[in-house]
């Protein structure tokens, strides 16, 4: 028994192996050490350059110091999320036609890293107001990519790691990846702050660049058995075919509604950090609110995998009414003055957000993967995902709505909608 072998048997020591691979080949079955292992690789490294480069935190600060306009500032974060997410119903039949779909998710690994390395480059030579439709251009691209290794790695998730390891799996690598982060976190506190240079920001890009192609090349090696190809059919009619099973199966559409409405989950952090600046100024700031989100990850996300292989639906929805909760106490912090005595406050609660957040994607990642069996998988995925996608291009709106009701308004509306996710949740079936 090699050291992968003898890693994974201690791990997964409490289960009995002939329980575990009651969904994927025998064949498969004996890859599981080595792919799980090469998959938490790959998964890791991209999920730390996803915070070296965060549409939330680190490219804004750099378009900042470009001097790019504030419309273009705006436009990142919806981008980034809508544009990964739109696409997949489209190119979904390609992925399914490709036997090996780790091969889609090598393509599109390659182009986000060649993508983040453009942002870099702007960074260097392309400064000034032009910057920022520069920069905006490559993330959309950089989206689109994403959109390919999303189906592609749940796919391959699925014939490679059975069920009741896929939990554990995600929440592996959100740990790893979260204890990595509390580094890039240092660095954005020693580096990025008021009147960085955006070279130094730019590195930081770059690192992320060679991150992604770090990944491509250890999901290279992952064992994927060919799978069927039957249904790999393109085009506008086909996607909307495909559309036709959130009538067809109540739990698929009942789960759909329900991330829908958790999508408030994950638009609260920006308010939490606008709230913040408010009251302090510290260019040290955002490097504090990376160093929680890092540490929320490390502490977090091995214990909600675990409980999310037991019912990732109970997992899906405590995370997302502790998500609503903090929510409904910044609203009530900022009322009360007491965001404005002590703004450390707003950290600390960011800090258990983010831990809130992390089940809310755990729980939902392994629920449309244990919901969905066989072809049906990049179906569900894809079909969902674009719902989402749209979804979020529309709850950029609330954001609108600062003006009349304040950031910590909008985190109180964003409270409600997750609420009302929450009722809808307690009726999703159980599929563990």
């Amino acid at each position: 028994m090699g050291f992968i072998d003898r890693l994974y048997s201690t791990v997964f020591q409490e289960d009995e192996d002939t329980r575990v691979c009651t969904d994927i080949s025998e064949a498969a079955c004996t890859g599981v050490p080595g792919n799980f292992t090469r998959i938490l690789a790959s998964s890791t490294a991209t999920s730390v350059s996803d915070e070296m480069a965060s549409a939330k935190t680190v490219l804004p600060w750099l378009l900042s110091s470009l001097g790019a306009s504030p419309f273009w500032i705006g436009l990142l974060v919806p981008v980034r999320e809508s544009m990964s997410l739109l696409p997949q119903l489209f190119i979904a039949g390609s992925v399914r036609r490709m036997p090996r779909r780790k091969t889609a998710w090598i393509i599109g690994g390659v182009l986000q890293a060649l993508m983040l390395a453009a942002v870099a480059a702007t960074a260097f030579w392309a400064g000034g107001p032009w910057s920022g439709a520069l920069v905006v251009g490559f993330v959309l691209l950089f989206s689109l990519a994403r959109g390919l290794t999303s189906i592609a790695s749940k796919d391959v998730i699925g014939k490679t790691i059975p069920k009741r390891r896929r939990g554990r799996l995600t929440g592996a690598k959100s740990a790893v990846a979260g204890l990595l982060t509390l580094g890039v976190g240092s660095l954005v506190v020693r580096y990025i702050g008021d009147g960085a240079r955006p070279e130094a920001i730019a590195l930081l890009v770059m690192g992320a660049a060679a991150l992604w192609l770090i990944a491509s090349g250890i999901f290279a090696l992952v064992d994927e058995e060919p799978g069927a190809v039957e249904g790999g059919r393109n085009g506008f009619p086909e996607a909307v075919k495909r559309l036709a099973v959130i009538k067809t199966d109540p739990a698929f559409r009942r789960f759909v509604l329900t991330r829908a409405l958790f999508v408030s989950t994950a638009l609260a952090g920006p308010y939490y950090v606008i709230l913040a600046r408010e009251y302090s100024s510290g260019g040290a700031l955002l490097g504090f609110f990376i160093l929680a989100s890092g540490l929320a990850s490390a502490l977090s996300s091995v214990i909600w995998g675990a409980f999310a292989d037991r019912s990732s639906r109970n997992v899906l929805v405590f995370a997302a009414a502790s998500a609503s909760v903090l929510g409904a106490a910044m609203f009530a912090m900022d009322r009360t003055g007491a965001l404005r005595a002590a703004p450390w406050i707003a950290p600390v609660t960011f800090f258990l957000l983010s831990v809130a957040h992390a089940g809310v994607r755990i729980g939902r990642k392994t629920y449309i993967l244990d919901l969905a069996g066989g072809q049906k998988r990049t179906d569900y995925v894809a079909v969902g995902n674009t719902v989402i996608g749209i979804v979020l291009l529309l709850s950029s709106l609330v954001g609108t709505l600062s003006g009349l009701v304040g950031y910590s308004g909008v985190l109180l509306i964003l409270a409600v909608f997750g609420l009302l996710g929450v009722a809808l949740g307690f009726g999703l079936p159980q599929v563990e």
